[in-house]
């Protein structure tokens, strides 16, 4: 079986459906299509939880890489001591070709390893489902293409990318927050929003902490709720393309 290496950052923040879509593989039904069920191309999750004190591995010896979100800045080592060993599993990555998929703290976290730039409380915070714009370089993007022009995903950042790492392709976009996704080389994407996340889980943020942001907690858990079934089987075949590059299966 094909591993994935998930780096999770908090008790709260775990691979979720997306995860779930991973392990179903490349072969698995995508939107409009009937399961195929034997041969599925899928992948085996080995979630490592440094923040409760689970030593990360020196060395990347897995065939994927996928850092999942959290309340940090990518290089807050001082709060969290095991930032610095993901940059590095990241960078080896990067390096040896390895796929990489990173979420919101993930995707920041693999723009400022490729050299790009992230900044703490910037811009205006997002929270709950977000409309988002695909870009022109999206069209042959492996994970992107052919998907909706305008659609949604769940959103919980203050932080954000600022600038892309040189020669990476700018795929989403969000009217708040520009670097919604990206592509660095062939085989790393970054994402700011979260398509592991449910309605039912945005349903049980703290009401106190989306006010403070200028949020109104019901309209949020309402729009989720509104958006998610569209958005599910997008994030579903997103899911499904990265296991396929990850074992080779891609279309």
């Amino acid at each position: 079986m094909t591993r994935v290496l998930v780096v999770q950052n908090g008790p709260n923040g775990g691979p979720g459906r997306f995860g779930d879509w991973l392990i179903e593989g490349a072969g698995a039904a995508t939107a409009g299509e009937a399961a195929t069920g034997e041969g599925a191309a899928g992948l085996e999750l080995d979630v490592f939880h440094p923040y409760a004190g689970a030593p990360l591995p020196a060395r990347l010896a897995h065939e994927a890489v996928m850092v999942l979100g959290g309340g940090y800045m990518p290089d807050a080592d001082d709060r969290a001591d095991w930032l610095a060993p993901t940059r590095s599993l990241v960078a080896q990555a990067l390096e040896t070709g390895v796929p990489v998929f990173g979420i919101c703290l993930g995707g920041q976290l693999l723009a400022q390893v490729a050299g790009g730039t992230v900044r703490a409380d910037h811009g205006a915070p997002e929270s709950g489902s977000t409309a988002l714009t695909l870009r022109p370089e999206a069209a042959d993007d492996p994970l992107f293409h052919g998907l909706p022009q305008q659609l949604t995903a769940v959103e919980n950042h203050v932080d954000a990318i600022t600038s892309l790492p040189p020669g990476a392709h700018w795929l989403a976009e969000s009217e708040r927050c520009p670097y919604q996704a990206f592509r660095y080389g062939d085989r790393a994407w970054g994402v700011q929003f979260h398509p592991e996340a449910t309605a039912a889980q945005v349903g049980t943020w703290p009401p106190e902490r989306l006010r403070e942001l200028g949020f109104d907690p019901d309209e949020v858990r309402r729009t989720a709720e509104r958006d998610e079934p569209a958005s599910t089987p997008v994030w579903r075949e997103v899911a499904h393309r990265f296991a396929g590059v990850v074992t080779g299966t891609a279309g």
